[in-house]
Protein backbone atom coordinates (compact mmCIF):
# COMPACT_ATOMS: atom_id res chain seq x y z
CA UNK A 1 0.00 0.00 0.00
CA UNK A 2 3.13 2.49 0.64
CA UNK A 3 3.28 2.71 -3.33
CA UNK A 4 0.25 4.66 -3.66
CA UNK A 5 0.78 8.32 -4.25
CA UNK A 6 -1.02 11.53 -3.40
CA UNK A 7 1.17 14.18 -4.82
CA UNK A 8 1.95 15.64 -2.00
CA UNK A 9 5.65 16.16 -2.09
CA UNK A 10 6.88 19.39 -0.48
CA UNK A 11 3.12 20.19 1.12
CA UNK A 12 3.72 21.60 4.48
CA UNK A 13 1.62 19.04 6.77
CA UNK A 14 1.04 19.23 10.26
CA UNK A 15 0.02 16.08 12.13
CA UNK A 16 -1.55 16.69 15.69
CA UNK A 17 -0.69 14.05 17.99
CA UNK A 18 1.90 12.83 15.75
CA UNK A 19 4.32 11.23 18.09
CA UNK A 20 2.35 7.49 18.03
CA UNK A 21 -0.66 5.06 16.74
CA UNK A 22 -1.96 6.87 13.62
CA UNK A 23 -0.90 9.92 13.96
CA UNK A 24 2.71 8.53 13.88
CA UNK A 25 1.77 6.44 11.26
CA UNK A 26 0.43 9.41 9.38
CA UNK A 27 3.38 11.07 9.83
CA UNK A 28 5.76 8.62 8.36
CA UNK A 29 3.86 7.87 5.15
CA UNK A 30 3.67 11.68 4.60
CA UNK A 31 7.40 11.83 4.69
CA UNK A 32 7.54 9.15 2.34
CA UNK A 33 5.44 11.07 -0.13
CA UNK A 34 7.95 13.86 0.24
CA UNK A 35 6.03 15.83 2.28
CA UNK A 36 7.30 18.60 5.15
CA UNK A 37 6.23 17.13 8.31
CA UNK A 38 5.26 18.79 12.01
CA UNK A 39 4.36 16.76 14.40
CA UNK A 40 3.13 18.00 17.73
CA UNK A 41 2.78 16.16 21.03
CA UNK A 42 2.74 16.56 25.10
CA UNK A 43 5.33 15.45 26.00
CA UNK A 44 8.87 15.87 25.28
CA UNK A 45 9.76 12.08 25.35
CA UNK A 46 7.50 11.00 23.30
CA UNK A 47 7.99 13.18 20.74
CA UNK A 48 12.32 12.35 20.58
CA UNK A 49 11.11 8.88 20.16
CA UNK A 50 9.37 9.87 17.41
CA UNK A 51 11.57 11.68 15.43
CA UNK A 52 14.50 8.91 16.06
CA UNK A 53 11.53 6.58 14.75
CA UNK A 54 11.02 8.87 11.34
CA UNK A 55 14.56 9.47 10.24
CA UNK A 56 14.92 10.89 6.96
CA UNK A 57 13.14 13.87 5.26
CA UNK A 58 11.83 17.41 6.37
CA UNK A 59 10.57 16.78 10.14
CA UNK A 60 9.74 19.00 12.97
CA UNK A 61 8.75 18.22 16.51
CA UNK A 62 6.97 20.62 18.83
CA UNK A 63 5.82 19.82 22.03
CA UNK A 64 2.09 21.28 22.98
CA UNK A 65 -0.92 20.51 24.14
CA UNK A 66 -3.90 21.68 21.91
CA UNK A 67 -6.83 21.93 24.05
CA UNK A 68 -4.54 25.17 25.19
CA UNK A 69 -4.73 27.99 23.40
CA UNK A 70 -1.12 29.58 24.09
CA UNK A 71 -0.07 26.52 22.99
CA UNK A 72 -1.75 26.20 19.59
CA UNK A 73 -0.59 30.11 19.17
CA UNK A 74 3.17 28.71 19.81
CA UNK A 75 2.96 26.24 17.08
CA UNK A 76 1.18 27.66 14.67
CA UNK A 77 3.60 30.51 14.97
CA UNK A 78 6.49 27.83 14.69
CA UNK A 79 5.04 26.35 11.60
CA UNK A 80 5.41 29.54 10.26
CA UNK A 81 8.39 30.45 11.63
CA UNK A 82 10.02 27.93 9.65
CA UNK A 83 7.90 27.21 6.44
CA UNK A 84 5.93 30.46 6.18
CA UNK A 85 3.00 28.05 4.85
CA UNK A 86 0.46 25.16 5.60
CA UNK A 87 -0.68 23.03 3.46
CA UNK A 88 -2.68 20.55 5.64
CA UNK A 89 -3.55 20.05 8.97
CA UNK A 90 -4.45 16.17 10.61
CA UNK A 91 -6.09 16.74 13.72
CA UNK A 92 -5.45 12.89 14.99
CA UNK A 93 -5.28 13.61 18.50
CA UNK A 94 -7.86 11.84 20.27
CA UNK A 95 -8.57 10.64 24.28
CA UNK A 96 -10.72 7.75 24.84
CA UNK A 97 -10.77 6.99 28.76
CA UNK A 98 -13.91 4.08 29.35
CA UNK A 99 -16.64 6.24 30.99
CA UNK A 100 -19.57 5.12 33.40
CA UNK A 101 -22.85 6.08 31.71
CA UNK A 102 -23.37 10.12 31.01
CA UNK A 103 -25.37 10.23 34.43
CA UNK A 104 -22.62 9.07 36.49
CA UNK A 105 -19.84 10.72 34.65
CA UNK A 106 -17.84 13.18 36.34
CA UNK A 107 -17.79 16.49 35.20
CA UNK A 108 -13.94 16.94 35.51
CA UNK A 109 -14.01 13.06 33.29
CA UNK A 110 -15.86 15.36 30.90
CA UNK A 111 -13.90 18.24 30.28
CA UNK A 112 -10.81 16.57 29.83
CA UNK A 113 -12.41 14.49 27.22
CA UNK A 114 -13.75 16.96 25.74
CA UNK A 115 -11.41 19.09 25.86
CA UNK A 116 -8.86 16.97 24.14
CA UNK A 117 -11.11 15.72 21.20
CA UNK A 118 -13.11 18.69 20.64
CA UNK A 119 -11.48 21.72 22.06
CA UNK A 120 -8.52 20.84 20.96
CA UNK A 121 -9.76 19.78 17.26
CA UNK A 122 -11.16 23.72 17.26
CA UNK A 123 -8.58 25.63 18.12
CA UNK A 124 -5.98 23.87 15.45
CA UNK A 125 -8.74 24.12 12.99
CA UNK A 126 -8.92 27.90 13.51
CA UNK A 127 -5.32 28.06 13.74
CA UNK A 128 -4.97 26.77 10.06
CA UNK A 129 -7.93 28.37 8.33
CA UNK A 130 -6.64 31.74 9.35
CA UNK A 131 -3.31 30.35 7.22
CA UNK A 132 -5.07 28.55 4.61
CA UNK A 133 -7.48 31.89 3.57
CA UNK A 134 -4.87 34.38 3.36
CA UNK A 135 -2.98 31.32 0.79
CA UNK A 136 -6.50 30.71 -0.73
CA UNK A 137 -6.19 27.16 -0.48
CA UNK A 138 -5.71 24.08 2.20
CA UNK A 139 -6.77 20.46 3.64
CA UNK A 140 -8.18 20.02 7.14
CA UNK A 141 -8.83 15.99 8.02
CA UNK A 142 -10.08 15.42 11.31
CA UNK A 143 -9.86 11.77 12.94
CA UNK A 144 -13.26 10.82 13.79
CA UNK A 145 -14.58 7.59 15.11
CA UNK A 146 -17.92 5.55 14.52
CA UNK A 147 -17.84 6.05 17.99
CA UNK A 148 -19.41 9.56 16.91
CA UNK A 149 -22.14 7.89 15.16
CA UNK A 150 -23.05 4.69 16.82
CA UNK A 151 -24.10 4.84 21.03
CA UNK A 152 -21.10 2.35 22.85
CA UNK A 153 -20.51 1.19 26.19
CA UNK A 154 -17.88 2.41 27.78
CA UNK A 155 -17.45 4.89 24.96
CA UNK A 156 -20.27 7.44 25.51
CA UNK A 157 -18.27 11.23 26.29
CA UNK A 158 -15.68 10.51 23.78
CA UNK A 159 -18.68 9.22 21.35
CA UNK A 160 -20.24 12.99 22.02
CA UNK A 161 -17.02 14.72 21.41
CA UNK A 162 -16.44 13.06 18.18
CA UNK A 163 -19.82 13.71 16.70
CA UNK A 164 -18.56 16.83 17.65
CA UNK A 165 -16.03 16.62 15.25
CA UNK A 166 -17.88 15.96 12.36
CA UNK A 167 -20.39 19.04 12.78
CA UNK A 168 -17.01 20.92 13.10
CA UNK A 169 -16.04 19.36 10.03
CA UNK A 170 -19.33 20.69 7.79
CA UNK A 171 -19.14 23.74 9.26
CA UNK A 172 -15.72 24.49 8.54
CA UNK A 173 -16.56 23.10 5.14
CA UNK A 174 -19.33 25.45 4.36
CA UNK A 175 -17.32 28.33 5.57
CA UNK A 176 -14.50 28.00 4.02
CA UNK A 177 -15.24 26.49 0.87
CA UNK A 178 -14.99 30.30 -0.74
CA UNK A 179 -11.83 30.25 0.18
CA UNK A 180 -11.13 26.76 -1.72
CA UNK A 181 -10.01 24.80 1.65
CA UNK A 182 -11.63 21.80 1.96
CA UNK A 183 -12.45 19.94 5.29
CA UNK A 184 -13.38 16.54 5.88
CA UNK A 185 -12.52 13.11 7.88
CA UNK A 186 -12.20 9.67 8.60
CA UNK A 187 -14.02 7.98 11.14
CA UNK A 188 -12.31 4.28 11.92
CA UNK A 189 -13.88 1.70 13.66
CA UNK A 190 -11.31 -0.27 16.01
CA UNK A 191 -8.10 -0.24 15.16
CA UNK A 192 -4.94 -2.22 16.36
CA UNK A 193 -2.98 0.52 18.00
CA UNK A 194 -1.84 1.33 21.47
CA UNK A 195 -4.63 3.98 21.91
CA UNK A 196 -7.56 1.28 21.22
CA UNK A 197 -5.23 -2.10 23.44
CA UNK A 198 -7.76 -2.21 26.24
CA UNK A 199 -10.48 -3.03 23.89
CA UNK A 200 -8.81 -5.69 21.38
CA UNK A 201 -6.29 -7.06 23.83
CA UNK A 202 -9.10 -8.33 25.85
CA UNK A 203 -10.09 -11.75 23.65
CA UNK A 204 -13.68 -11.36 25.03
CA UNK A 205 -14.37 -7.85 23.97
CA UNK A 206 -12.32 -7.76 20.60
CA UNK A 207 -14.53 -11.25 19.90
CA UNK A 208 -17.79 -9.13 20.45
CA UNK A 209 -16.40 -6.08 18.03
CA UNK A 210 -15.61 -8.45 15.44
CA UNK A 211 -18.55 -10.22 15.08
CA UNK A 212 -20.26 -6.72 14.03
CA UNK A 213 -17.65 -6.22 11.28
CA UNK A 214 -18.30 -8.06 8.01
CA UNK A 215 -14.71 -7.94 7.03
CA UNK A 216 -14.06 -9.89 10.06
CA UNK A 217 -11.21 -8.42 11.39
CA UNK A 218 -10.27 -4.68 12.94
CA UNK A 219 -8.69 -2.27 11.11
CA UNK A 220 -4.56 -1.80 10.55
CA UNK A 221 -3.37 1.58 11.06
CA UNK A 222 -2.26 1.89 7.28
CA UNK A 223 -5.66 1.55 6.66
CA UNK A 224 -6.77 4.45 7.91
CA UNK A 225 -3.31 6.48 6.85
CA UNK A 226 -4.51 5.95 3.18
CA UNK A 227 -8.18 7.78 3.53
CA UNK A 228 -6.49 10.48 5.16
CA UNK A 229 -4.16 11.22 2.53
CA UNK A 230 -6.69 11.20 -0.31
CA UNK A 231 -8.30 13.66 1.56
CA UNK A 232 -5.66 15.74 2.29
CA UNK A 233 -4.64 15.30 -1.67
CA UNK A 234 -6.09 16.87 -5.03
CA UNK A 235 -7.77 14.32 -6.05
CA UNK A 236 -9.79 15.09 -3.08
CA UNK A 237 -10.25 18.79 -4.16
CA UNK A 238 -14.12 18.78 -4.78
CA UNK A 239 -15.48 16.40 -1.96
CA UNK A 240 -15.92 18.66 1.42
CA UNK A 241 -18.05 18.72 4.59
CA UNK A 242 -17.72 14.97 4.31
CA UNK A 243 -16.73 11.88 6.90
CA UNK A 244 -15.57 8.82 5.14
CA UNK A 245 -15.86 6.13 7.56
CA UNK A 246 -13.66 3.41 7.30
CA UNK A 247 -14.92 0.56 9.13
CA UNK A 248 -14.25 -2.80 7.96
CA UNK A 249 -18.58 -2.69 6.77
CA UNK A 250 -20.39 -2.55 10.14
CA UNK A 251 -21.92 0.80 9.46
CA UNK A 252 -23.52 -0.73 6.40
CA UNK A 253 -25.41 -3.46 8.44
Amino acid sequence: MGAVQYGLKDKVALVTGGSRGIGLEIARELLAQGARVVICGRKQENLDAAVAALSGGDLMAVQAHIAREVDVEALFHAIEERHSRLDILINNVGMNLITPGIADTDVSLWQKIMETNLSGTYLCSRAAARIMRRQQQGKIVSVSSVAGRKASPGMGVYGIAKAGVEMLTRVLASELAGFNIQVNAVAPAMVRTDFSRPFWSNEDICREVVRAIPLGRIAEPIEVVHPVLFLASEGAGFITGQTLVVDGGSCAV
